[in-house]
């Protein structure tokens, strides 16, 4: 058995038996990170020893329960091995979000996400590589290296939660989390045949999430299944007093949500019965690969056989969501990183004794191009006499975006809509990299469900040229439920989600 490989809910079911400990799975995931990763490139920082001893004493721990007679009450992911992406805080290891002006950064306390997978029982394997502060969709603007895709090492993985995918893809660990202010989640999920999940805005606590776009920012699961996905959902999900935009709501329980279909008798075909899909015309339109559209074709047919009803609806101001996202995050963005100055913390060019010259060479030489360019976006759009002509009309634009969900949800009546997440496969490393527009329309159909603040998953639907294609499924504010039931009635349904990048 190659433990490497198991889904959580799996090696929980092994760890339950005993068939298998914890220490066992912790070894065969850093072994396979020592086969593959030299090649991949997912990882910045590796804790392997205090993974190890993570893992012994969960082994105690579950030889505990079980004398106890209570092995089915142990916490959810106890025993199991987690990548986080390097833009979440991990206390007592470093944290750089991908930037050189945090290479000497290590937090003193642990994000909201983590002191909750801590309760739960997780391993922390390691930090993953990421584009610099969360900007970028390829993963090559880390300041460190570029993190390769397992399903073609000469393409990129998606961005900016690159690292955490590709580890996924190709198995160096069970799950993963990442942050997702414009599709970081689910575009690199969709690239490398993983599932990616975007929750509801204030679902989950941004408390420890070094900020790019505060308004925007999300942290999501990164799974090898959606039921893995709901799981890790569970456990992150919350409301958190020390985060403002937290909303204080129950947590519905989103494993029974897709566990229900696990009782489904297999004479059952139409698991989506009465569900009704809304299809956008406006994510079918020039640009989007053909491959691409073909295999979300189909798989907009496999809900059909499956019970749902597919309409067209439409979101007019789709066009909108890239010009309006690229002036409001660069200006939250602006904000956020005024405070890398050289002073406080992390990296300080220390050439000059001169307060504003250390500070000038601090970000001029911390900070890199990308980092730079919406920096300067952002000042730019704050700035007197363009903040109305700019800023204060892209959140008008804003408004009207989420009003185009909140009809077709409302007024058309669907219950989830559905389209591709990427429109295009994996491209080359250092294809776009001179071409920052080119590079910013591979996030043109995720950027509108975070500007709305509403929850999409992104799940294997197919492939093109050999390479991975995602579905991405997008539901109404707080109901991750419906979504995750659809992901899941779709993946049952096919077996895209089980082929694995060679490597």
């Amino acid at each position: 058995m190659e433990l490497h490989r198991l889904t959580i809910h799996q090696a929980r079911a092994l760890l339950e038996k005993s068939e298998i400990s914890a220490t066992e799975l912790t070894r065969a995931v850093l072994d396979r990170i020592d086969a593959v990763d030299a090649r991949v490139k997912a990882y910045l920082t590796l804790v392997a020893e205090r993974a190890l001893d993570q893992a012994r004493d969960a082994d105690a721990r579950w030889a505990e329960y079980r004398r106890a007679g209570k092995g089915g009450e142990t916490p959810p992911l106890l025993g199991i091995p987690m990548a986080i992406k390097d833009e979440i805080c991990t206390r007592g290891v470093r944290t750089t979000a991908g930037s050189k002006i945090l290479n000497n950064f290590v937090p003193p306390y642990d994000a909201t996400v983590m002191e909750k997978l801590n309760a739960a029982g997780a391993i922390l394997i390691g930090k993953t590589n990421q584009d610099e502060f969360a900007m970028g969709s390829s993963t090559e603007n880390s300041r460190y290296f570029v993190t390769r895709n397992p399903w073609d090492l000469e393409r990129v993985p998606g961005g900016s939660s690159g690292g955490s995918a590709a580890a996924l893809a190709a198995d160096e660990t069970l799950f993963a989390l990442g942050t997702d202010t414009g599709g970081s989640v689910r575009q690199p999920a969709a690239l490398t045949n993983t599932v990616g999940l975007r929750p509801t805005y204030g679902r989950v606590s941004r408390y420890g999430i070094i900020a790019f776009a505060s308004s925007l920012d999300q942290v999501g699961p990164m799974t090898k299944d959606v039921r893995d996905a709901a799981t890790i959902l569970r456990v992150i999900a919350g409301h958190d007093p020390r985060e403002a935009t937290s909303v204080n709501l129950p947590v519905p329980d989103f494993v029974g949500a897709v566990g229900a279909f696990n009782k489904t008798p297999p004479q059952d075909k139409t698991p989506l019965q009465n569900m009704r899909v809304g299809v956008p015309r406006e994510y079918f339109a020039a640009g989007l690969q053909p491959g691409v559209e073909r295999a979300v074709r189909d798989a907009i047919r496999v809900l059909e056989s499956l019970g749902a009803t597919a309409q067209e609806v439409t979101l007019p101001h789709t066009d909108y969501a890239l010009p309006t996202y690229y002036l409001l995050a660069p200006a939250e963005a602006s904000a956020n990183l005024a405070r890398y100055d050289g002073v406080k913390y992390g990296y300080r060019h220390a050439e000059s004794n001169e307060m504003w010259e250390v500070m000038r060479a601090t970000r001029g030489d911390g900070f890199g191009a990308e980092v730079k360019r919406r920096i300067m976006l952002g000042a730019y759009a704050l700035s007197a006499g363009y903040y109305d002509a700019y800023y204060l009309k892209a959140q008008k634009v804003r408004t009207l975006i989420k009003q185009d969900f909140d009809r077709a949800f409302d007024a058309e009546r669907v219950d989830v809509i559905v389209g591709p997440t990427s429109p295009s496969v994996a491209f080359k490393i250092g294809e776009r990299v001179d071409d920052p527009l080119q590079m910013y329309l591979a996030d043109v159909f995720t950027l509108s469900q975070a500007l709305a603040g509403i929850p999409a998953i992104s799940i294997p639907c197919g492939f093109d040229q050999g390479l991975p294609v995602g579905l991405q499924i997008i539901a109404r504010a707080f109901d991750e439920e419906r979504m995750l039931r659809v992901a899941f009635a779709y993946e049952q349904a096919t077996e895209w989600h089980t082929r694995k990048a060679s490597l």
